[in-house]
């Protein structure tokens, strides 16, 4: 083979070369910027849950400062134990509050119901963006996603109780407790989560 020869199939080596780095070069760039905007949307999806979870069990709260409040003074204070006696005052507040500490803004916000536990939906926007990339428009592009959290009662009582008298309660994971209206005393609940279990929405 001559020297010529060699030349000329360096030559035509050369252009294939620099089109397949660029093709590679392209693709990485195009994953990373696929990664960039999955990162962000798992951002945006773990503040949004916070955000509804806050807002869930600031309504928790409620319910066991009414239940508490309730009970030797009011006939009807075993409804508090349905779970849907709050007003859900302070669960907007709380949202936003968890939606900052992630980075974002609630756009969305109202009560909710899945499967007749109540709770709160939630719909939030990061305050950062995507990020620089090959795709156009994603250094100025949010992203958002939404939860709904919901509260669910966890002790039963029988239908027949007398809220005039001790009440036996029994909760999930066999634990039960009694309350007797005429004996109780501030702090003689068990911790808010025997009471009502507070998670995310399937």
């Amino acid at each position: 083979m001559t020297a010529d020869c060699l030349k000329s199939d360096r030559g035509q080596t050369l252009p294939i070369y620099i089109w397949l780095t660029g093709i590679l070069l392209f693709v990485a760039f195009a994953f990373f910027a696929f990664a960039q905007a999955a990162s962000a949307r798992n951002g945006a999806q773990s503040a949004a849950d916070a955000a509804a979870l806050a807002a869930a069990q600031d309504a928790r709260d409620e319910l066991m400062d009414g239940l508490e409040l309730s009970i030797g003074k009011d006939e009807a204070w075993l409804d508090w134990l349905t779970g849907d006696k709050f007003t859900g005052a302070g669960a907007r507040g709380a949202a936003d509050a968890l939606a900052a500490d992630n980075d974002s803004t609630v756009i969305g916000f109202g009560p909710d119901q899945v499967n007749g536990f109540p709770g709160f939906w939630v719909k939030i926007e990061t305050t950062y963006t995507v990020g620089d990339s090959i795709i156009p428009g994603t250094e100025s592009k949010h992203a958002k996603a939404e939860a709904t959290a919901i509260i669910r009662p966890r002790c039963d009582f029988p239908a027949s109780a007398d809220p005039a008298k001790p009440v036996e309660f029994t909760c999930d994971g066999g634990e039960s407790f009694e309350i007797d209206p005429d004996d109780f005393e501030w702090g003689d609940l068990p911790d808010a989560s025997a009471l009502f279990s507070v998670h995310l929405a399937d």
